[in-house]
């Protein structure tokens, strides 16, 4: 019976969606990185990086069109604007504040959206994952 309690246990700690995707913390390393990702590949769609204790956030989206330029940041009730650069091919990378209102709100919910122009990206963290947002945010607080 203890046994399939600590199987269920686990199995909860980092569930993968049906395809694979999931959110990981990697903190014990500089810098500390959120990744949404397939494990052990070179897949990515998001990632949060930051140096520890510089309440600065590099969110990175991958796929799609890389973008330049300035782009509206939505969570909840909070709004902000941020200076956008392509990265490698396809990727488009920002900085937020983790002490900024929209970063607190994203926190919250785990929702995020990235609008530059006419599109939309968003970024959404299942409630299961919003601890490792916490913990990242918690890592990266000046």
């Amino acid at each position: 019976m203890i046994g399939l309690f600590v199987i269920l246990a686990l199995a909860t700690q980092n569930p993968p969606t049906a395809s694979g995707w999931t959110w990981a913390l990697y903190a014990d390393a500089e810098p500390v990185v959120l990744a949404h990702e397939i494990p052990d590949s070179a897949s990515l769609r998001t990632t949060l990086e930051c140096d520890p204790g510089t309440s600065v956030a590099r969110l990175t989206l991958y796929g799609g069109t890389a973008i330049s330029g300035m782009a509206r940041v939505v969570s909840g009730e909070a709004s902000a604007v941020a200076e956008t650069s392509p990265g490698r091919p396809g990727a488009t990378r920002l900085a937020l504040r983790t002490d900024h209102p929209v970063f607190a709100a994203f926190t919250v919910d785990g929702r995020m959206t990235i609008v530059f122009g006419d599109q939309r990206r968003p970024v959404e963290i299942p409630p299961p994952h919003l601890a490792k947002l916490r913990r990242f945010a918690e890592l990266c607080a000046g």
